[in-house]
């Protein structure tokens, strides 16, 4: 099964900054083969179901791993049975209703 994702890892007893911790679950998203879209809070993915969950499980062990004692994740999802829609037809459906495309 398809899915969307949007993804939000926050590691606790780090300190202030998340990047460090985003680049590398960043990385590991790439490294399965994902398509993604990182944003200002968080990161969207597109895959098969089991490839996106397989992915987020290693995004926890990797920040575990790099020190974070302590982590919350956001996870959205979103799966359609009608019609085959990726990130990108949901974005370009709303720019085209805004006359931008």
């Amino acid at each position: 099964m398809k899915v969307t994702a949007d993804l939000c890892v926050i590691a606790y007893g780090t300190g202030t900054s998340m990047s460090e911790y985003i680049a590398a679950c960043v990385r590991i998203i790439e490294q399965a083969g994902l398509k993604h879209h990182l944003h200002a809070y968080g990161t969207d993915i597109e895959g098969e179901w089991d490839d996106v969950m397989a992915a987020v499980k290693r995004c926890h062990e990797a920040v575990h791993e790099m020190g974070a004692p302590r982590i919350s994740t956001t996870l959205k999802i979103a799966t359609r049975t009608d019609k085959e829609q990726g990130m990108d037809d949901k974005v370009r459906s709303v720019e085209e209703k805004l006359g931008r495309r």
